[in-house]
C-alpha cells in the first residue's frame, strides 16, 4: 500500500526538542516501562518526508509471459518513506500514517492509521549519519513498521523504508506470487543507490545497514551478499528465467548485491522453506556482520530451516540469533491499530497470539539498537548488550543490592547473568546465541 503523504524537506530554524518523554498513547516508538535499556527513544527529534524513485527498465514478472517468451521491460515506481535526526518546532504536529492490508478472502483490503511522532518536513539535524534500508513482508508496508523506523531515526540513523508493491498473494498464481523473489533484492540495490547520491551531507554512503522482515528478510540477506542457488525453488516459477539470471554465476547476478553493506538484520526471514533459496555455498557468500530474529513456533516462516538455517549456514558472518520461544511470524508489526483488531485475520497481521506486541518490539528495539551502535556507529560499549552472560534468557540471574529500584537494569558483568539491560523478571522465554566468523 503506498502512503499517502509526500513532503519535501522544509529549510526552517527551529528550536530543538527532545524526542524523549513519557509514553504517548497509540505510538509504537515508545517503548513502554517494562522495556529494556535500548529500547528508548534517542536524543534528536524526528523528521518525515516521502519521495518516488523510477527504476527504468525493469523486467514485468508480474505481467510478462510464460515459456521462455521474453519479459516486456516497464519502469517500476517506489515510494520510499524517510524518517531521519531533526529539529523540530515546539507542538509541531506529527504524522499520521496511512496503509492497507488485504482482507480475509473474499474481503477487500482493511485500511488504517497509525500516529506517529515524527514531523513531516523539519530541519535535518546534523550530518554523515548511518543509511538504515528497510524491507517490509510480503504484501506489508511502512506503516506497520513505525515501531523501528521513528525510534531509529531518534538515535542518529537516516532510515528509508520501501514500498514494494507486491501482488496480492490470496489470488495470484504461483509464478506471480513469487514476483518478489526477483522484485525484492533489485529494489533494495537500486533505492540504496539512489540515496546514497542523493541524500548528501546527511548522510555517510559508506556506512550502510539493511533491515528486513520475513520476504523482506529475504531481501535483505541477498541483496547484503547470499547468493541465490540456480537450483533453488523458485527459479522456475519467475517467467522467462528472470530469476534465474540473479543467481550465481547469472548475467544479472550483479544487480542484486549492494556493495558496502556494514551489517544486516533479518526477522523471521523467508527463503529457507522449503529448499534453501541460497544453499550452503550462497549462504557461506555472506560476510556483513548478521542479526537474527525468529520465533521458534513460525508457522508461515519455518523456524529450523528460517533463522536458524541462516544461523548456521552464514559461516563467514560475524552472526547473533535471538530467538522468542512459542513466538510466531508477527514479530516485526506495530500492536494492530483500532481498524484492524475487528477480526482475528485482521488482528494476526499484527499480533503473537502469545507475546505481547509492544513487548517482542521493545526487546527487537534493544538488541537491534545494540548492533547498530556497534557496527554503524562504533560504540564498542554496546556489544556488552550483545554478550549476554547466560544463553538461555530464563536462567539468568541478578543478586541486585539492597535498595536498588525494582526496575533497574542488569548492569550485566561479572557473576550477574541476567541479560545486561534487562529489569527483574523481564528477560524471559529468549535465547541469543552467537557465532564468529570463520577464520
Amino acid at each position: 500500500m503506498i502512503g499517502r503523504l509526500v513532503v519535501p524537506f522544509l529549510i526552517l530554524l527551529t528550536a530543538p526538542v527532545q524526542a524523549s518523554g513519557p509514553k504517548t498513547a497509540d505510538v509504537p516508538s515508545i517503548p513502554e516501562a517494562d522495556a529494556p535499556e535500548l529500547a528508548a527513544l534517542g536524543t534528536y527529534g524526528i523528521g518525515f518526508r516521502s519521495i518516488v524513485l523510477t527504476h527504468q527498465g525493469q523486467p514485468d514478472v508480474e505481467n510478462g509471459g510464460s515459456g521462455g517468451t521474453a519479459v516486456p521491460l516497464v519502469v517500476r515506481s517506489l515510494r520510499v518513506d524517510i524518517w531521519y535526526p531533526a529539529t523540530v518546532k515546539k507542538g509541531a504536529k506529527p504524522v499520521t500514517y496511512s496503509g492497507s492490508l488485504w482482507g480475509e478472502p473474499p474481503f477487500p483490503p482493511v485500511d488504517f492509521t497509525q500516529k506517529g511522532i515524527a514531523v513531516g518536513g523539519a530541519k535535518a539535524a546534523g550530518s554523515k549519519h548511518p543509511l538504515v534500508i528497510i524491507s517490509h513482508g510480503y504484501s506489508n508496508n511502512p506503516a506497520v513498521m513505525t515501531w523501528l523506523t521513528e525510534n531509529l531515526a531518534s538515535k542518529g540513523y537516516v532510515v528509508a523504508a520501501i514500498h514494494h508493491r507486491d501482488p496480492n498473494p490470496y489470488v495470484v498464481s504461483p509464478g506471480i506470487r513469487a514476483a518478489p523473489n526477483f522484485n525484492r533484492p533489485r529494489d533494495i540495490v537500486f533505492v540504496a543507490g539512489q540515496l546514497r547520491g542523493s541524500l548528501g551531507e546527511l548522510i555517510d554512503p559508506e556506512n550502510v545497514a539493511l533491515i528486513g522482515y520475513s520476504q523482506g528478510g529475504y531481501g535483505v540477506l541477498t541483496a547484503g551478499g547470499a547468493t541465490l542457488d540456480p537450483q533453488g525453488p523458485n527459479m522456475g516459477l519467475v517467467v522467462g528465467g528472470a530469476l534465474k539470471k540473479s543467481a550465481r554465476g547469472g548475467t544479472d547476478a550483479d544487480t542484486v548485491k549492494l556493495a558496502g553493506v556494514r551489517a544486516i538484520v533479518a526477522l523471521a526471514p523467508a527463503g529457507g522453506a522449503p529448499s534453501s533459496a541460497w544453499g550452503a555455498d550462497g549462504l557461506a557468500a555472506l560476510t556483513a556482520p548478521l542479526l537474527l530474529i525468529q520465533g521458534d513456533s513460525d508457522a508461515t516462516v519455518n523456524y529450523t530451516t528460517g533463522a536458524l538455517a541462516v544461523f548456521g549456514g552464514a559461516v563467514n558472518s560475524d552472526r547473533t540469533l535471538l530467538t522468542y520461544k512459542q513466538a510466531g511470524h508477527s514479530i516485526a508489526l506495530n500492536p494492530a491499530p483500532r481498524e484492524m483488531r475487528g477480526t482475528v485475520w485482521d488482528m494476526d497481521w499484527f499480533e503473537d497470539p502469545i507475546w505481547r506486541q509492544d513487548r517482542i518490539n521493545a526487546i527487537n528495539l534493544h538488541f537491534i539498537t545494540a548492533f547498530l551502535a556497534v557496527h554503524l556507529q562504533k560504540d564498542a560499549s554496546k556489544a556488552a548488550y550483545l554478550n549476554v552472560g547466560i544463553e538461555n534468557s530464563d536462567d539468568g540471574e541478578w543478586n541486585a543490592p539492597a535498595g536498588t529500584p525494582w526496575g533497574a537494569y542488569s548492569p550485566g558483568g561479572a557473576g550477574v547473568t541476567l541479560w545486561k539491560g534487562f529489569q527483574r523478571r523481564h528477560a524471559k522465554g529468549m535465547m541469543l546465541q552467537h557465532m564468529e566468523a570463520a577464520k
